[in-house]
Order: C-alpha cells, then sequence, then structure tokens
C-alpha cells in the first residue's frame, strides 16, 4: 500500500469528523484559534491512535468490535446531537454555549465516536506491509487540518444562521450517527 492510498484512507477517515467540527463550528459566536484548534488535536489524535491499537490488537478484538462499533458510534453522536439541540430551544447567555462546546470530556466522546472505523483500518494495516507509525501520522494530520478547516467553514455559516446553528449542528450529529448505523446494518 502506497502513500497515495494512505492519504485516500486518511481523507475518508476525517470525513465523519470533518462533518462533526462543522457542527461544532455553528455552535460558537466568536470562534478563536484555539478553539478551531481543539477538535483538530482531539481527533487527530484519536485518529493517529485507533490505527496503531487495531494494528496492535490484531483481527481476533477488530472482529468483536466490528459488531458493535455502528451502535456505539449511533449511540454517542446520538446523545450529543439530541442534547445540542435540547440546548438550542434554551435561553441561555450565547457565550456559555461557546464554552460548553469545546468542553475537555466532550471533545474525548465525539472524538472516539468519529474514530473507531480507524480501528478496523489499524488491523486491515496489518495484513499488508504498511508502515504502521507513518500511516497513523499521515491520517492524524490529515484529520487535523481536515477538522480546523470544518471548525472555521461551520462558523463562518453560522453566523448567518445565528438561532438555528446549535440546532443544525445537534441535528448532523445524528445524521452521522444514523448514517453509520445504516451503513453496517444494511452491508
Amino acid at each position: 500500500m502506497g502513500l497515495f492510498e494512505i492519504v485516500v484512507i486518511a481523507i475518508g477517515l476525517a470525513m465523519d469528523a470533518f462533518a462533526v467540527s462543522i457542527a461544532l463550528g455553528l455552535s460558537v459566536k466568536n470562534l478563536s484559534y484555539r478553539e478551531m484548534a481543539i477538535p483538530g488535536v482531539h481527533f487527530g489524535a484519536f485518529q493517529f491512535l485507533m490505527p496503531l491499537a487495531g494494528y496492535f490488537a490484531g483481527v481476533h478484538f477488530a472482529r468483536e468490535i466490528q459488531g458493535l462499533d455502528h451502535w456505539i458510534a449511533f449511540v454517542l453522536l446520538g446523545l450529543i446531537g439530541g442534547k445540542m439541540i435540547w440546548e438550542s430551544f434554551s435561553h441561555d447567555e450565547e457565550e456559555k454555549r461557546d464554552k460548553y462546546s469545546f468542553r475537555f470530556t466532550k471533545m474525548l466522546v465525539l472524538a472516539l465516536a468519529t474514530s473507531i472505523d480507524a480501528l478496523a483500518v489499524g488491523v486491515t494495516f496489518a495484513f499488508f506491509a504498511v508502515n504502521i507509525l507513518e500511516a497513523a501520522a499521515i491520517i492524524g494530520v490529515i484529520t487535523f487540518c481536515i477538522c480546523v478547516c470544518g471548525v472555521k467553514i461551520g462558523n463562518l455559516f453560522g453566523t448567518k444562521f445565528k438561532a438555528r446553528a446549535e440546532f443544525i449542528g445537534g441535528a448532523i450529529l445524528i445524521v452521522i450517527g444514523t448514517k453509520i448505523l445504516l451503513e453496517h446494518t444494511l452491508a
């Protein structure tokens, strides 16, 4: 497996994290560079670590996780998306929502939910003569860059639709979770 294939895989793995980053950007009024980087760091780190874990865990572990990965992602994204929709009807100050959007625990849950597929990719890499550290680093860096852009894109879009931005972001997370569930159950 060559560099081109690894880059294409990295871009594919980053798409769920990109969509979640857009959703996070939608809910923030005054976006800072630090807030742009937070999702990128979390998602990039998990997209780096999960292929490593999958590579070293082996085929047996991947078979067990593959039966549940879509349900785990569906539940985590659904819960966070539902909470965002619920909060979109709240009349709290926007600053409180801005700060909540990038809480450490929320980011960890989102990063885990969007990187479960990378675990299976790591197992796949074990069957090919892939330098796993190089491949995982490429996946992590590409995910970081894509997510930083996603937060900014979401923020630019969100400033035009302030009242509905958090609702839209929550709906996006639920749709992504449902998509993951349907792809795995209908396949």
